[in-house]
C-alpha cells in the first residue's frame, strides 16, 4: 500500500514538473515580434522613401497593397479628413487604400467595421496620441483582426503614437500629457511582446527618459526611435532602417553597469545606439552585427 501511494506521488511529481518544464519550453520557444508577418515602427518625423518602400515591399508591393491607415491616435479634427498618408501612398503606387477610424470600442467590435481589415496585407497606425488608440481598438474585433492579419503574413507599420502602440508596455500613455512616462494608459496592442517603445527620442532630447521606466519594469526591453528611422521587425529579430539611431535599454546595462557591446555607439549613459543596417536578436537582447564602417575609418 506504502508503496502504490508512494508511486502515486511520484507521478503526480513527475506530471507537474514535465508540464512545468513544458509551459517553460513553450514560454523561451515564443517569438517576441510576429510569427509570420512583419511590424515597421518609426520614430516620427519626416519618412524618407526608403521607410515607404519598404513597408509596402512588406504589404505585397504597389499593385497588390491592400492598406488600411488608421487616423485614431489623431485630434478629432484630423480624424475626420483624409490623412496626408493616403496622398503619400498613392504617390508611390499604392492603389488600394482605406481609412478607418472610431472612437467607440463598440463600434470596433462590429463586423461591418472590421471588414476591410479582413481583406488588408498592411495597416498604418497614424501618430498623435496613443491612448486613443488603446481606447478604441484595444481587446476588440479590430484588434483580433490586426493580429490575424500578421498571422497571414502582412505588415503593421506606424510612426510616433503609432510606433508606441505597437509595443506591450505604453510610455508616455497618460492622458494628461505624454511628458509622464508611466500613466493612466500603458496598455498596448502586444505586437511586439515585452517591449515599450519611445519616439522621436535624439529630437526631442528624451533618450534618458527610459531608464527609470526599466529600472521599476527590469523584465521590459527598452527601445528609443529617433525621427526618420525605424526598425522592421520579423520574429525574434529587427533590423534598423532610415537616418538616424535606434537606442537600447535593458535592466542589466542600466543596474549593473555591463559594458558596452563591442562597436556599439556609447553615449556614456547606460544605453547604447544601433545605426542603419544593424541588426539585433530580441530573445537574447544582443546585437547582431556591428555597425558599417564610417566613410573615413576602416572596416572592421
Amino acid at each position: 500500500m506504502k508503496n502504490l501511494v508512494w508511486l502515486a506521488i511520484t507521478g503526480a511529481y513527475l506530471v507537474c514538473f514535465c508540464s512545468h518544464a513544458l509551459a517553460q519550453s513553450a514560454t523561451s520557444a515564443r517569438t517576441i515580434g510576429p510569427e509570420k508577418g512583419a511590424l515597421i515602427i518609426v520614430g516620427g518625423g519626416a519618412m524618407a522613401p526608403e521607410l515607404w518602400s519598404r513597408f509596402i515591399e512588406l504589404a505585397g508591393g504597389p499593385s497588390n497593397a491592400n492598406i488600411v491607415i488608421i487616423p485614431t491616435a489623431g485630434e478629432d479634427s484630423a480624424a475626420s479628413k483624409a490623412p496626408r498618408e493616403t496622398e503619400r501612398l498613392q504617390s508611390l503606387g499604392v492603389k488600394t487604400i482605406t481609412v478607418l477610424h472610431t472612437r467607440d470600442p463598440k463600434v470596433a467590435n462590429q463586423e461591418s467595421f472590421v471588414s476591410p481589415l479582413k481583406k488588408a496585407t498592411g495597416i498604418w497606425f497614424v501618430g498623435g496620441r496613443h491612448w486613443r488608440l488603446a481606447d478604441s481598438y484595444l481587446n476588440t474585433l479590430a484588434h483580433k483582426e490586426f493580429n490575424a492579419l500578421l498571422e497571414r503574413g502582412g505588415v503593421i507599420g506606424g510612426t510616433s503614437a503609432g510606433a508606441t502602440i505597437q509595443g506591450s508596455f505604453m510610455v508616455r500613455g497618460d492622458t494628461k500629457g505624454n511628458s509622464i512616462m508611466i500613466g493612466d494608459h500603458t496598455q498596448g496592442l502586444d505586437f511586439i511582446h515585452n517591449v515599450t517603445i519611445d519616439q522621436h527620442v535624439l529630437r526631442r532630447n528624451r533618450q534618458f527618459d527610459m531608464i527609470d521606466v526599466i529600472k521599476s519594469h527590469p523584465d521590459l526591453l527598452g527601445l528609443g526611435i529617433d525621427e526618420g528611422t525605424a526598425i522592421v521587425v520579423q520574429k525574434n529579430t529587427f533590423d534598423v532602417i532610415g537616418a538616424s539611431y535606434v537606442a537600447v535599454y535593458t535592466a542589466d546595462q542600466i543596474n549593473n553597469n555591463t559594458k558596452y557591446p563591442s562597436g556599439q555607439n556609447s553615449t556614456g549613459g547606460p544605453f547604447y545606439f544601433l545605426g542603419k543596417g544593424q541588426k539585433f536578436d530580441l530573445q537574447t537582447r544582443t546585437v547582431i552585427n556591428q555597425p558599417a564602417a564610417r566613410s573615413n575609418e576602416p572596416a572592421k
